[in-house]
């Protein structure tokens, strides 16, 4: 009986990655507002309502794709905080974090289209993503924790008419961080997916040659923007 229910599991994950992966192609060739679970079934040889049986709409299988894009993202940016040496100070770890979020966008263009691109028409994000979502903002926000308990940050001024949101910043990403270095943080993570859309999305032909070193560049200045040295 186990062995049934275990090749019957089996057979569901691998239909399962073969629908995600029809799909994720077709986001290639045409974009995820025209994604459709009969075209995916025809392309995969199987009845409408084979498909529906694994995701019951379109908007099902969008947040599937999207969960697993975020997760992959967050953890290529996880997997080069770990992979930093001992002894790396913290701004080559942000750097080290922005370029493994850049190479996986250029890697994987219209998945990060997907999560990052103009919201796809009809289709409204379920709270699930949100966990997924955050994990590169999360990695971002530990290396400036680890910053902050140790040497200390070197605090970007603060108007005062921003410490109202500074506070509000403050008790939803991490308690512990100064009101200045969290309103830093927001804008230094926007800034980061900007240069990353910019090359990704064709803004920089023409204009940024030597995009990599341009790219460690700007992610320097960002490191050091939000209190980092």
């Amino acid at each position: 009986m186990r062995t049934a229910q275990g090749a019957r599991a089996r057979a569901r994950m691998e239909v399962t990655a073969a629908i995600k992966d029809e799909a994720r192609r077709q986001l290639a060739a045409e974009g995820a507002g025209k994604l459709s679970l009969r075209a995916v079934a025809r392309e995969l040889g199987m009845v409408s309502s084979a498909v529906y049986r694994y995701f019951p709409s379109r908007d099902d299988l969008l947040t599937a794709l999207i969960i697993d894009a975020y997760d992959s993202i967050g953890a290529c940016a996880e997997q080069a905080r770990d992979d930093a040496a001992a002894d790396a100070g913290p701004v080559s770890r942000w750097v080290a974090v922005c370029t493994a979020v850049r190479g996986w966008a250029l890697a994987h263009p219209h998945e990060y289209a997907l999560i990052y691109g103009s919201p796809v028409p009809g289709y409204t994000a379920p709270r699930t993503t949100l966990p997924p979502a955050s994990r590169i903002g999360a990695v971002l926000i530990g290396i400036i924790l680890d910053a902050h308990r140790g040497h200390g940050l070197v605090g970007p001024g603060l108007p005062g008419v921003l410490h109202p949101e500074a506070e509000h910043l403050v008790a939803d990403l991490a308690p512990e961080l100064p009101p200045e270095a969290a309103t830093a943080l927001v804008a230094g993570w926007a800034q980061l997916f900007g240069l990353v859309s910019f090359e990704v999305f064709g803004q920089f032909n023409r204009l940024v040659e030597d995009r990599e070193r341009f790219f460690d560049h700007a992610a320097t200045g960002l490191a050091h923007a939000v209190g980092l040295r």
